[in-house]
């Protein structure tokens, strides 16, 4: 990813459109760079829309398309596995999630309702998650270990009129008196096969407070789920010859859902899920694991047990692909050790190559990466981020812009477009296309960003 790539650097040109956010002086020209970086190495079809965003130009119509030829193309294939729990084959995985989306719809849910899924990963998930894509509803992914009182908020927020919750919640219309029930919804099997490429797809609450003091929720289309699975099928070069993914990151998360279980689903791959770290020994020792996905605050965590491991005769140099994900350029945030984690998972995996994403929810998950190595010798204090990938265009905003360093912002087919019910920190995240990641950052002339002070 570090090969073939330039950089022309150069302030944007032309007076601010009304209503946009300005980073200089009320009134003056937006104090913001574009770092117009091209990678010579791609091979991905992208061209530039006339909103000037660089789009992929042969995706599916929507996610559940996409989806749908895979189920056909590896029906014998496992597509999920719980350690611990059950496993399923595609045929298997899609009947049952298309009988969820089929009581769903009995239930009266239907096109563009919303659908809350809250509960701990797993099996249940992953078929709750797709009923409620095929019932042509838009999933809430609300993470299971929030309090409850902070859960209730998020999905009232979400003006979910239905929730997918663990046995001990139970499942049930968040309006009216209607019975909630320990079981998911089942019924004759329903696809809903309407949507477009524009259409809202899924809602992912952030986990920073916006306004009403609860994490906000970020739209993101099929557009951008299409285009995030596009650019880490091509960034991680996932083959289609049967992996089988370990996802240790939640779920309920872009980094996890979008970046991890869709991107595995559309090569064919086995999305492997534990809970515990005990799991996740027995995951790389009973099922044929070959890829690890985590952050780096979760990899680092499990280390010491997986090196007693490896020294007790764990088969660790069968899995040869590890991904790590980043939200944050700040390190405080991030808990990242940078290069000493890199070294760590070296000796531990000594097989692997190692892939490391940054993004936020804002960005589908991606955005920067480093690989197939763990980046410059040079980055003695973790500060590299990486280089932008997919149809990511970055820009600076602020009095150093043009030196490179200030505020990161991004844009791009992964980008949402708004935040849900919350316009004004739209208008305040957003300038045109461009999304304030509120990081500062430096960027170099070969298009590496950096953690800056």
């Amino acid at each position: 990813m570090q090969a073939g790539t330039t950089t022309t650097i150069g302030p944007a040109t032309g007076p601010s459109a009304p209503g946009e956010r300005t980073c200089g002086p009320p009134g003056g020209r937006p104090d913001l760079v574009e770092f117009h970086i091209v990678d010579a190495d791609t091979t991905a079809p992208l061209s530039r829309g006339a909103d000037g965003i660089l789009r992929y130009g042969n995706l599916s119509p929507a996610l559940t398309e996409l989806l749908d030829l895979q189920v056909h193309a590896f029906s014998n294939r496992e597509a999920v596995v719980e350690v611990g729990g059950g496993r399923l084959t595609y045929r298997e995985l899609w009947h049952s999630a298309s009988r969820v989306a089929g009581g769903l719809q009995e239930h009266g849910i239907g096109y563009g309702d919303r659908v809350a899924v809250h509960m701990p990963p797993g099996v249940r998930w992953v078929q709750a998650f797709l009923g409620a894509l095929l019932s042509g509803a838009v999933p809430v992914l609300v993470h299971h270990r929030l309090p409850d009182e902070l859960a209730d908020r998020v999905i009232a927020d979400s003006d979910a009129d239905f929730v997918l919750g663990a046995p001990d919640r139970g499942c049930g219309a968040t309006r009216g008196d209607a019975r909630w029930v320990a079981g998911l919804p089942d019924a004759a099997a329903f696809i809903d096969d309407g949507a477009a490429l524009n259409d809202l797809a899924l809602l992912c609450y952030t986990s920073g407070a916006g306004a009403s003091g609860i994490p906000t929720g970020v739209e993101l289309t099929n557009e951008n789920l299409l285009s995030a699975i596009r650019s880490m099928v091509g960034a991680l070069d996932l083959p289609t010859d049967g992996m089988r993914n370990l996802v240790l990151q939640p779920l309920a998360y872009a980094s996890g859902c979008v970046d991890q279980l869709l991107p595995t689903f559309a090569v064919g791959g086995t999305v492997v899920l534990a809970q515990e770290a005990a799991g996740v020994v027995e995951a790389i020792a009973r099922e044929g694991v070959d890829t690890l996905a985590a952050s780096a605050r979760i990899l680092g965590g499990l280390l010491p047990e997986l090196a007693a491991g490896r020294n007790d005769g764990l088969r660790t140099d069968r899995v040869i692909r590890i991904s790590t994900a980043g939200h944050r350029a700040d390190p405080a945030d991030a808990g990242d050790p940078g290069p000493v984690l890199a070294r760590d998972l070296g000796e531990v995996f000594p097989s692997a190559r190692q892939w490391s994403v940054w993004g936020a929810t804002e960005t589908s998950g991606i955005g920067l990466a480093l690989g197939p190595t763990a980046g410059p010798a040079a980055d003695t204090d973790g500060a590299v981020l990486g280089f932008p990938f997919g149809g990511t265009e970055l820009a600076l905003c602020g009095p150093r812009a043009a030196a490179g360093h200030g505020e990161l912002l991004c844009r791009g087919p992964n980008v949402t477009r708004r935040y849900w019910n919350d316009p004004q920190r739209t208008a305040d995240r957003f300038t045109g296309s461009w999304f304030h990641t509120g990081d500062r950052v430096s960027i170099g002339t070969d298009g590496l960003v950096r953690r800056s002070a």
